[in-house]
């Protein structure tokens, strides 16, 4: 296959840069999921589960600022489709994010919380408190990163490396998700649960443009 450049005007390089650090915080998004009859039961039953649930977090000396919740949702739920479509009752939810530091304790947490009605986990994320801070470090890493590459094609090719013509920035979120960085990781926890964190993952990528000296 033949390819060519169209516009030769100096060196193009991509850099990835990644920190990994021991988690500090877990967030987990936990939903109460009733299904009733009647409106006013499906209502008194997720509304109790509710309860229950923010008595559980206070047990577990989570504040109320580190739990956003959403109003309670009521839906009709039918099972099949058209002529054959039956009638199930009233489905009601109610969606909870809970942040809390006490990652030793993570699994029983999220025990308490079923017992209590949230009957579904729907994610478990462990992350780092400053977060912009270690993305400034892994974006510093890829800029490091692509000028050793640079330095590497330009020596091979026989020319200098001279200025920086061009930064670009590419999208750090995406570039987790495609290389698998989304914070619960393999290994490097120190939990005993079954829910033991791996280590999180910040990663930054850049592409630069340099010039070159003959």
């Amino acid at each position: 296959m033949n390819q060519s450049i169209n516009e030769p005007w100096g060196l193009s390089v991509f850099g990835a840069g990644s920190v990994r650090l021991e988690p500090q915080l877990v967030r987990v998004r936990l939903t109460i999921d009733v299904l009733e009859p009647s409106p006013d039961r499906a209502f008194q039953e997720a509304g109790a589960s509710v309860s229950r649930l923010r008595e559980t977090l206070r047990t577990h000396r989570i504040p109320d600022a580190s739990v956003s919740g959403s109003r309670l949702k009521l839906n009709s739920e039918y099972e099949g489709y058209s002529s054959d479509r039956k009638f199930l009752g009233y489905r009601c939810r109610a969606s909870y994010a809970v942040e809390t530091e006490a990652i030793d304790t993570l699994q029983q947490l999220i025990v308490d919380a079923v017992e209590a009605g949230a009957n579904r986990v729907e994610d478990v994320v462990f992350d780092v408190r400053d977060k912009p801070a270690v993305r400034d470090e892994a974006r510093r890493r890829a800029v490091a990163a692509a000028r050793r590459k640079a330095e590497v094609y330009a020596e091979a090719a026989g020319v200098e490396l001279g200025t920086v013509l061009h930064i670009q920035d590419v999208d750090a979120e995406s570039w987790e998700l495609r290389g698998g960085g989304r914070g619960h990781g393999s290994g490097g926890g120190n939990s005993d649960g079954d829910l033991a964190p791996g280590m999180v993952e910040v990663h930054g990528a850049v592409l630069l443009g340099f010039s070159l000296v003959r």
